[in-house]
């Protein structure tokens, strides 16, 4: 096992800015999901070697307070920009100038030594916010707009000027914190230098998501499969839905998308449903909607293979926790799955859109239950040398150490 990155130094007070995905958020809803989670649990891990902590997120109820504890560490504070009620990411963008005048205001009373913002929209109130304050600036993009316009085209409901945003925080922070390799070269040809950017995958809590433990019920099937995540088409639940057709002997359990009682009125259920229909599997296939946090563990431990179809996927919390649970996994071979999946290893990676493929891979799992086997304990291996939070949060922290160390020449000359 590989050795934590060593830092040293003093506790920091850091700003983690994630405007539309809060750490109090609970996963699974359309704008609810990687991020939120990614934010919650690098705040914990930040906190836990010592520094402090503030995630500042928009305030998105009336009844909100200003300050929240998240738990020892780390504080939300709640920014006041836009009308506080729930609202469509895309929609956010005319709100930031008002962020970041209020992220401004605050950091002058009060600065953090350095600041870390999370998707496009944060990245540019926060540049703002900084340019103001002389405050040191790194980004996480966890979703590039190049990505999402090639694979959308006129699905894409990103503002237009996102691209040009994304390439404005590039060139205006310290450094980039990519998630993958594959973001790396995405990166490179929007001008952002290499030499700018680290790599720092997101995590997962291998204390949560283990082998051992409850598992959820299971159906009168042979097999289980889980497709766990956002109900968005990019994530390829239409995909698992066809390639059951090609495993008679298996059910699929589609778990995320709005709380259960909200089911029958969510187009995109109502268009996976039809799908199943058309396929001839809608009896095996079972939407659970929105699963508490707490019940996902049960639920990937009660599946045979867990499936990630994804279209495009910037880098997919899913795989770690199937891999943590010690469950193989079924995944495509896009951005960050070609990091987290080794294939072969922990499981088997198919092209993306290929119904066929998927079918075929799954099938060959499951016909053999000792390669199963194999493939979930080298899962949990791979997680407990590379993703758990404490080897992320190090990993991190190397990074604003880096940026505030390349700051310090500049502080002393002035």
């Amino acid at each position: 096992m590989t050795s934590l990155p060593t830092t040293g130094g003093r506790p920091l007070a850091l700003a983690l800015v994630s405007e539309h995905a809060s750490p109090l958020a609970p996963p699974g809803d359309v704008d609810s999901g990687g991020q939120n989670v990614h934010v919650a649990h690098l705040a914990g891990a930040l906190a836990d070697l010592g520094h402090q902590v503030t995630v500042y997120t928009r305030r998105d109820a009336p009844d909100l307070p200003v300050h929240t504890e998240l738990r020892s560490g780390v504080e939300v504070h709640h920014v006041p920009a836009g009308p506080p009620e729930p609202m469509p990411k895309d929609e956010l963008l005319p709100y930031m100038q008002e962020f970041a005048h209020h992220l401004a205001g605050h950091w002058q009373v009060r600065a953090p030594d350095a600041v870390h913002s999370h998707f496009w929209m944060s990245g540019v109130a926060a540049l703002r916010a900084t340019r103001e304050t002389g405050l040191p600036l790194l980004h996480t993009y966890h979703a590039l707009g190049t990505v999402k316009r090639r694979h959308q085209g006129h699905a894409d409901t990103s503002p237009r000027v996102r691209i040009a945003c994304e390439s404005d925080v590039g060139a205006g922070c310290e450094r980039v914190i990519a998630t993958c390799r594959d973001e790396v070269d995405e990166l490179a040809a929007m001008g952002v230098p290499r030499t700018k950017v680290d790599i720092v995958p997101c995590g997962v809590d291998p204390g949560v998501f283990r082998p051992d433990g409850a598992v959820a019920p299971r159906g009168p099937y042979p097999y289980r499969l889980l497709h766990l995540g956002r109900l968005v088409p990019r994530k390829g639940a239409a995909v698992s839905i066809a390639a059951l057709a090609g495993l008679p002997d298996a059910e699929l359990v589609l778990a995320g998308g709005p709380p259960a009682e909200r089911l029958d009125r969510d187009p995109e259920v109502r268009r996976l449903r039809a799908l199943a229909r058309q396929a001839g599997v809608a009896d095996r296939v079972r939407f659970l909607g929105g699963v508490p946090t707490t019940e996902v563990p049960a639920l990937i431990r009660g599946a045979d293979v867990v499936l990630c179809p994804a279209d495009y996927e910037p880098f997919g919390i899913v795989p770690l926790e199937a891999m943590a649970c010690g469950r193989p996994l079924v995944a495509s071979a896009v951005g960050g799955q070609l990091d987290t999946v080794a294939d072969g290893v922990n499981g088997l990676l198919v092209p993306p859109r290929d119904p066929r493929a998927l079918a075929a891979a799954v099938s060959a799992l499951l016909d053999d239950p000792a390669l199963r086997a194999a493939y979930g304990k080298a899962g949990r291996r791979r997680v407990l040398e590379r993703f758990s939070w404490a080897r992320v949060a190090a990993a991190t922290e190397v990074s604003y150490r880096t940026a505030l160390a390349a700051r310090a020449p500049v502080a002393r000359a002035l």
